[in-house]
C-alpha cells in the first residue's frame, strides 16, 4: 500500500492548513467562534467552500483520501467547523441517496444528520411525515436541512425535512446539539431500505474523525514537549528526568499506531472494501489512543493543562467527543469481537 501523499494532495494540505491558521492560530480563535451560536465561524464556512473543501465527498476527483486530509487540517487546530458532520455524513448520506448536494458544496446549505432510533415515517394523501424525536442531533438548531432515519414498516428509510422543532444547545466540547421533536413534520422520501447506504456513509464518518483525531493528538503532544523541553522544576527543564520523556514517548506510540490504522482504514474506502469493519477498526484503535494522549498530555502540564486559557484542555474535550460519536472505543471492540466467529479456525503448530 502507498500511504504518501500526492502532489495535488499535499497542495490541498498547504491550502486548508493555510486558511485555518487565519483564525485558529491560537486558541483564542476556537474560543471566540465557539462563544456564540452556531458554535463555528460562519465565515471560516463560506471560505472553505470557496476553497472547494466542501464539495470533496462529491466530486469524481475526491475522494477518502482527500477528506482525511482536511480532517486531520481540522483536528490540528482544533477547528469547530462540522467539517465531518455536515459535509462527510449528512451531506454523504444525501449524496448517496442520490440527492442534490450542489447547495451543501457551495456552502449555502448546512445539512445535519439525524440517525439512530426514535422517529417513525408514515405516508399520507399529501405525502410522508415524520414522528418522534432525535437527540442529539450535532448543529440541528442552526441545519438548514435535516437528514433523517426513520423506520417505515420495519425497514430503515432516509428522509430530508426543513421542518421540525429544535432546541439547540452547547456541548461540553464548544460545539452545538440540539433536540428535535417531529409531528407530523412533512418530509421528502430520498431512499427506502437504506440500512446499507446508512451504514457505509457512518462508516465514511467514523474514518474521517478518526482522522480529525490524529490532528488534534498530534498537537497535543506537540504541545506536551514542547512544554517539557521549556519548563524548569528544580532549575532544570522538564526533559531532564526521564520518566517524563518516557510517558511523551509512549504518547508518541500511540499516536502512530492509530495513524496507520486510520490510513489504512482509508485506503479499504477508497478500494471499495469492507468500510463497516476497517471503520470500526480505526476508531478503535484511536478511541485507546486518543484517551491515552489526552489523559497524559493534561497530566504533564500539570494544573494549566485542565485551564480553559490553556488550548491542551481543548484538544481533550474534543478528543473525548469523537471518540463518544457513532459508537466508542468498547463499542465497536464489542463489535468487532462479535464477528471473531466468522473467521476460520486453525489447528496450533506442533
Amino acid at each position: 500500500m502507498d500511504f504518501d501523499f500526492t502532489d495535488e494532495q499535499l497542495a490541498l494540505r498547504d491550502a486548508v492548513r493555510g486558511l485555518l491558521a487565519t483564525t485558529y492560530a491560537s486558541i483564542d480563535g476556537r474560543r471566540t467562534a465557539t462563544a456564540k451560536d452556531p458554535g463555528f465561524d460562519e465565515d471560516m464556512w463560506r471560505r472553505l467552500a470557496e476553497l472547494g473543501v466542501l464539495e470533496l465527498p462529491f466530486t469524481e476527483d475526491a475522494g477518502p483520501t482527500e477528506v482525511a486530509i482536511v480532517a486531520t487540517e481540522i483536528g490540528r487546530v482544533v477547528s469547530p467547523e462540522p467539517f465531518v458532520e455536515a459535509i462527510v455524513l449528512a451531506g454523504g448520506l444525501l449524496h448517496t441517496a442520490g440527492a442534490d448536494t450542489s447547495g451543501v458544496g457551495d456552502g449555502s446549505v448546512l445539512p445535519a444528520y439525524a440517525g439512530g432510533p426514535g422517529v417513525t415515517a408514515r405516508e399520507t394523501d399529501g405525502g410522508w411525515v415524520l414522528d418522534g424525536v432525535k437527540e442529539p442531533v450535532l448543529n440541528g438548531a442552526r441545519a438548514d436541512l435535516l437528514v433523517v432515519t426513520a423506520d417505515v414498516d420495519g425497514s430503515t428509510a432516509i428522509f430530508s425535512t426543513t421542518g421540525g422543532a429544535a432546541a439547540g444547545y452547547a456541548t461540553f466540547d464548544g460545539g452545538r446539539a440540539a433536540r428535535v421533536t417531529f409531528d407530523g413534520t412533512p418530509a421528502e422520501l430520498l431512499a427506502r431500505d437504506a440500512a446499507p447506504l446508512v451504514e457505509r456513509a457512518e462508516a465514511e464518518a467514523r474514518v474521517a474523525y478518526s482522522h480529525e483525531s490524529i490532528g488534534l493528538m498530534e498537537t497535543a503532544l506537540s504541545l506536551t514537549t514542547e512544554y517539557l523541553r521549556t519548563r524548569k522544576q528544580f532549575g532544570v527543564p522538564l526533559k531532564t528526568f526521564q520518566t517524563l520523556t518516557h510517558r511523551s514517548a509512549d504518547m508518541y506510540i500511540s499516536l502512530e499506531l492509530a495513524r496507520s490504522t486510520a490510513l489504512w482504514a482509508t485506503l479499504v474506502l477508497q478500494d471499495g472494501g469492507d468500510a463497516t469493519d476497517a471503520a470500526s477498526r480505526a476508531k478503535l484503535q484511536v478511541s485507546k489512543a486518543g484517551r491515552h494522549v489526552g489523559k497524559e498530555a493534561i497530566q504533564l502540564h500539570g494544573g494549566i493543562g485542565v485551564t480553559m486559557e490553556y488550548s491542551v484542555g481543548h484538544y481533550t474535550m474534543r478528543l473525548t467527543a469523537i471518540d463518544h460519536l457513532l459508537g466508542d472505543g468498547r463499542h465497536h471492540l464489542a463489535r468487532l469481537a462479535a464477528k471473531v466467529g466468522d473467521h476460520g479456525v486453525f489447528e496450533p503448530l506442533p
